[in-house]
């Protein structure tokens, strides 16, 4: 079937050939999101595309809703296969392997921040002379905003993980674990079940207090909103930015309260924000009962946070913070790709945000948006290959 992509592309005289576009599957465990809709996906083919869809199991669009709207499926995980010249999106990281990348790939890759595992990324992409255009770095070039972020659903639902992490500290005597994360029908459903934990905790909601740093970007302003929603006064709701943190960390602010979130872009290093024995120092003063890390830079050699050093899962939320036996349990919830728990709201709005950038793929060689993605990737390439030779690593 991948082999007569490019016949199925068109070719014909009458026509302008169609940009062609392969949704692969998510590999990354729990992951229900998708880089594009059948929304989104219907309108590419009204423009010009051949859409070609991976089958996906764990993709909460059923393979059915993207025939339906025209699509070519295609079999789960075949995008090696596909012809070169085919274009590859997708949301999160593909599987670690040393298997050279000949494609263009449009996803997440996490590997420009040097982060662990960063060079081994992109030197898939030099030996195979593929090509990477990171969503991250989609920017438009007038605002220098990303085109498209998760950033809202992330804050939401990690306002909400956080919420119940609290809640669920607090049985079976304090030694209570928040266990099982599953993905909600909407966000209805996420707001009334955290509503409900909520009135469990001592003194109930009323005596729950938050901050969160980050607050007036997207994924703060999502944290904010989950916090109201589930009933928080606006006094319990401590909102910081840029300003606030300006001083320097750590932050006596931060062991004030229940929950701390935080929905920072961390582009450059900054003063620790809480370290363990900022923590330890407080004692029992301290309030600070769990940690929402939503920017998850947690093998960044830059995190502020570093009082943790895994990526939590959906089976096990949380991580236990070494707080030198000192003052009450502290936990931090460190899931990478928080969104998926809204998994169809998430990606409906995400891929609408995307979908004009995805338009002007054909034209990528003179968008900017493009050549600007692509002029970063060619620099943290270089980057990477001269980081691979101070190793021994022969580029």
């Amino acid at each position: 079937m991948a082999a007569s992509a490019p016949e199925q592309a068109g070719t014909s005289a009458e026509t302008q050939p169609r940009q062609p576009i392969w949704l692969r599957c998510e590999k990354k465990p729990f992951e229900h999101r998708s880089a594009l809709t059948p929304t989104t996906a219907k309108t590419l083919l009204d423009n010009n595309f051949e859409v070609f869809v991976e089958r996906d199991p764990q993709r909460i669009f059923d393979d059915e809703e993207f025939e339906a709207v025209g699509c070519k499926l295609v079999p789960n995980n075949e995008w090696p296969s596909a012809p070169v010249e085919v274009p590859i999106i997708g949301l999160k990281e593909l599987p670690e392997s040393t298997d050279p990348l000949p494609h263009t790939h449009i996803q997440f890759a996490h590997c420009y921040k040097q982060q662990g595992g960063w060079t081994d990324v992109l030197r898939r992409f030099r030996e195979g002379k593929g090509t990477l255009y990171d969503l991250e770095f989609l920017e438009d070039p007038k605002t220098k905003r990303r085109v498209a972020a998760f950033g809202f659903h992330a804050g939401f639902a990690g306002a909400a993980a956080g919420a119940l992490a609290l809640a669920a500290q607090q049985q079976d005597g304090g030694k209570g674990v928040l266990k099982g994360l599953k993905p909600y029908k909407n966000e209805q459903a996420m707001v009334a079940e955290v509503s409900e934990a909520l009135k469990t905790v001592k003194g109930g909601v009323e005596n729950v207090k938050v901050l969160v740093i980050g607050a007036l970007g997207r994924c703060g302003s999502g944290a904010v909103d989950l916090f109201r929603k589930a009933g928080l006064s606006e006094d319990n709701i401590v909102k910081w930015d840029m300003a606030e943190t300006a001083k320097g960390g750590p932050f006596q602010e931060i062991l004030d309260v229940d929950i701390f979130v935080n929905c920072i872009y961390l582009s450059q290093p900054i003063p620790k924000f809480i370290t363990s024995e900022f923590m330890a120092q407080a004692g029992d003063a301290r309030k600070l009962a769990v940690v929402v890390d939503v920017s998850c830079d947690t093998t960044n050699p830059h995190n502020p946070i570093p009082i943790y050093d895994i990526n939590t899962t959906f089976p096990e939320p949380t991580v236990e913070v070494d707080t030198k036996g000192v003052g009450r349990r502290c936990t931090v919830v460190s899931i990478d790709h928080l969104p998926t728990l809204l998994p169809r709201e998430a990606s409906e709005q995400f891929s609408k945000d995307l979908l004009p950038t995805i338009l002007s793929l054909p034209q990528r060689a003179t968008e900017p948006v493009w050549t600007n993605a692509e002029k970063l990737f060619k620099q943290k390439l270089e980057e990477a290959r001269v980081d691979d030779e101070k190793n021994g690593i022969k580029a």
